[in-house]
């Protein structure tokens, strides 16, 4: 696999990853706040451009600027169209806590497991995907066509969180577990009479780690249109989603609204899909796709806040 990631970079992203996950660990036992979760928000975000603009240094000054530049463009591509994608993964986790009545302390240590799994699970799917595409490049088209399909249909469903139960998974997992009927503090299992149960907390965990699954699933090949280099995939992937958890409760208040967030982001896979498609064709210089990006989520988020108003009004 053809990669710009030296053992250097290699290592200083594993570390800085490791503190950032240190510190969302120390922060899992306080009350997080909106104001909270805001200031958390910007300084993970602020983290991740200040390793992408590293990143561009140490390029530049190995590699000169015409690798380094595309390079960090392409990082800060990969990293806006994860962190779009990621909202809709959020508005997911919000409507599984409220369905089964999860305490806010409790979804901490859920989003914790959550996002820990993510990460390996992620990990997992962009080395594997890197290495089908970089031996089979014909892949890159079924990505398209995916994301495509995927886009329109994105804008067309519907959630219906009252119809949870009947989720094929959910009624597996209820069938097929001992299952108590009320939380246990913070415990994926009891003893009750020398049998083990599982609680309602697993369930949640078991759900939003598939959910995870199911983003992924659309968010990975959506970069591998910006590039198949692991590493600018890898990390930008991983900067978008250690910051999850404090985006999670910065949502939690104002998810409704968002109405609107879902046609911008289903618009944005089907333009990721459709360059995928025309590549032969038509070649779309990074640049454009991040304006391009840029732009509809601008647009979706002016509009939503126009229409808000409105309602308001």
């Amino acid at each position: 696999m053809n990669t710009v990631g030296t053992p250097l970079l290699w290592g200083v992203f594993f570390v800085v990853v490791v503190i950032m996950l240190a510190i969302d660990l120390l922060l899992q036992g306080k009350t997080m706040t909106l104001k909270r979760a805001a200031c958390w928000s910007v300084v993970w975000v602020s983290l991740s451009l200040l390793f992408n603009a590293a990143f561009w240094w140490y390029l530049a000054t190995t590699q000169g600027r015409a690798v380094a530049d595309p390079q960090a463009l392409a990082f800060l591509t990969g990293y806006l169209i994860e962190k779009a994608l990621a909202v809709d993964n959020v508005f997911v986790w919000l409507m599984l806590f409220g369905y089964f009545a999860i305490p806010a302390q409790l979804q901490r240590r859920v989003l914790v497991y959550g996002v820990l799994g993510a990460i390996v699970l992620r990990t997992l799917m962009i080395f594997g995907g890197s290495w089908l595409v970089t031996r089979f490049d014909w892949l890159l088209y079924i990505f398209g066509a995916f994301l495509l399909f995927t886009g329109i249909k994105m804008a067309w469903s519907k959630e219906d969180d009252a119809a949870l139960d009947q989720k094929p998974l959910v009624r597996w997992l209820r069938g097929h577990l001992r299952m108590t009927g009320e939380i246990h503090g913070e415990r994926f299992f009891v003893r009750q009479n020398g049998v083990l149960f599982a609680t309602p907390l697993i369930l949640v965990l078991i759900l939003v780690e598939f959910s995870d699954v199911i983003f992924a699933v659309d968010s990975i090949p959506a970069i591998f249109a910006v590039t198949t280099d692991p590493f600018i995939v890898l990390t930008s992937n991983l900067f978008a989603i250690l910051g999850l958890r404090a985006m999670y409760f910065m949502l939690a208040g104002v998810a409704e609204r968002f109405s609107l967030l879902k046609y911008g982001l289903a618009l944005i896979l089907v333009f990721i899909g459709a360059k995928m498609l025309i590549v032969d064709i038509i070649h779309i210089p990074v640049a454009i796709s991040l304006g391009v990006v840029a732009s509809i989520l601008a647009a979706t988020l002016l509009i939503n806040a126009w229409v808000n108003q409105r309602k308001g009004g």
